[in-house]
């Protein structure tokens, strides 16, 4: 190695693997780099055969107490918000997960608070998914009578991580909460939050075997699944499909949020909450809106939608004030391309041509996109209701009461603006549709008590009889 190279390497942060013996940095290391391009950490890589040995490590030890394992988190959340870990402090982390991911630093750091709430309130998290006839401890005093205990299903559980914000890692601490042990693969989109997370646990009273930080290859990640009792992995539609017969994996795949207005609303009033749903976050999450759908003629509504959405200043992810997330130049004109060809048969208010910003320094960032579809049907036009985009795009189109709910399956939240009580029946049992907000409540919104997919818990736990003397 000449010396140029070796004193870049030096500079770089090293995020190491974090297995049941401590820290491993391993001869296979992945250059990580910023959306400009420039390499700014070094990624530990292990392989299958420390994969399947650090969860095999897991299994040797039982949980943490309950009161023990609750006190950790609260302590592992301050430690998140506050220590200064793998040598960062919390604004050096943020500013740096914001520069890998692309995701506004405003954005990240709301992320990254999110994370050690969802530590903190893991507890309260789980409450309302146990039923209340179910007791969490056999040794409780109305076990004596018989009942139901609530049991988990498995002892560790994996999670396959994304990367498009801190976020996501605000979820799986409900795992260690039910007493699991957790084995988390980062993404390399953004492998620093979940490093920070599991150190954080490591320091505040959990054992390095409750927790593993394992980042690695393909290989490496389908062991994952392989060893876990249960799963929780993130992806498109091809993530979707290949673990859509497997019992033992969650999917966090395409959220395809939607909103409805009928005509008994009046649109006006409503869109700065669909402004907001669709570029709140970067316009990257799941949560945020794919399709508006209203009903009666959609192009004044879409008018005036693609006024607001086209008064976003790009500007570079370090900019307080960005609200559009970056790519590299070429994955930011890959994804215009992409969007060009998607949106073939409708009508651009913010089209393809213009959603490239590009920013100097090789990165881009990606304006907001905006089409009007015809009324949805079957076929290619339904489809491109569906279509989802790491950055702020959205498709319009007009609704009828004869289409029902059809046009609204495969989503993750409906917002329906409507006073039809009728349809938010509909709605609820429609199985498709995950999450139902009735009036002024972005698709977005999310709070302890509200599911996401349902509960984390539906899948980790179950009921089982229980009696004794």
């Amino acid at each position: 190695m000449g010396s140029e190279q070796a004193s870049v390497t030096a500079d770089l942060v090293s995020i190491d693997a974090l297995g049941p013996d401590g820290e491993y940095r391993t001869r296979n290391r992945e250059v990580i780099t910023s959306t400009a391009g420039v390499a700014v950490a070094e990624l530990s890589v292990v392989p299958p055969l420390y994969v399947s040995r650090s969860i095999g490590a897991q299994r040797k030890i039982r949980p943490l107490p309950a009161a023990q394992r609750e006190a950790a988190l609260a302590n592992a959340a301050d430690a998140f918000a506050t220590a200064v870990i793998g040598g960062l402090d919390f604004e050096n982390y943020v500013r740096l997960a914001s520069r890998i991911s692309g995701l506004p630093i405003a954005v990240t750091r709301a992320g990254a608070r999110s994370v050690a709430d969802g530590m903190a309130t893991a507890f309260d998290g789980v409450r309302p998914a146990r039923p209340t006839g179910a007791a969490l401890d056999w040794r409780e005093q109305r076990t004596r009578d018989g009942g139901a205990l609530w049991a988990r299903r498995g002892e560790v559980f994996a999670v396959h991580a994304a990367g498009n914000g801190p976020g996501v890692h605000g979820l799986w601490p409900q795992a260690l909460a039910l007493g699991y042990r957790v084995a988390v693969r980062p993404s390399r989109r953004e492998p620093l939050t979940a490093h920070r997370l599991v150190n954080a646990l490591r320091r505040s009273g959990f054992r390095p075997e409750d927790a593993v930080y394992l980042p690695t290859d393909h290989g490496g990640a389908d062991e994952i699944i392989r060893s876990a009792d249960l799963a929780m992995v993130y992806g498109g539609q091809n993530v979707v499909e290949k673990y859509a017969t497997d019992p033992r994996v969650v999917v966090n795949g395409p959220g395809r949020a939607k909103i409805l207005i009928t005509a008994d609303r009046d649109w006006r009033d409503y869109v700065d909450l669909v402004v907001d749903s669709i570029a709140n976050l970067g316009g990257m999450a799941c949560v945020n809106t794919t399709a508006v759908l209203y009903e009666g003629d959609p192009a004044p509504l879409a008018g005036a939608i693609a006024e607001r959405l086209a008064t976003i200043e790009p500007l570079s992810t370090e900019d307080e004030r960005a609200i559009l997330p970056t790519q590299p130049l070429r994955k930011a004109q890959a994804l215009a391309n992409y969007l060009a060809v998607r949106a073939a048969r409708t009508m651009p208010l913010l089209g393809a041509d213009q959603v490239v910003a590009p920013l100097g320094d090789g990165y881009a960032a990606m304006r907001p996109a905006l089409h009007v579809v015809a009324e949805p049907g079957s076929g290619e036009l339904t489809d491109a209701l569906n279509v989802e985009l790491p950055f702020p795009c959205a498709w319009v189109s007009s609704w009828s009461r004869g289409a029902g709910v059809e046009p609204l399956r495969h989503s993750l939240v409906v917002t329906a603006v409507t006073g039809d009580e009728e349809l938010i029946d509909d709605l609820i049992a429609e199985p498709t549709v995950a999450n139902v907000y009735c009036g002024r409540h972005p698709t977005f919104y999310a709070a302890p008590q509200i599911p996401h997919d349902g509960f984390l818990a539906d899948v980790l736990m179950r009921n089982k009889g229980f009696v004794r003397d």
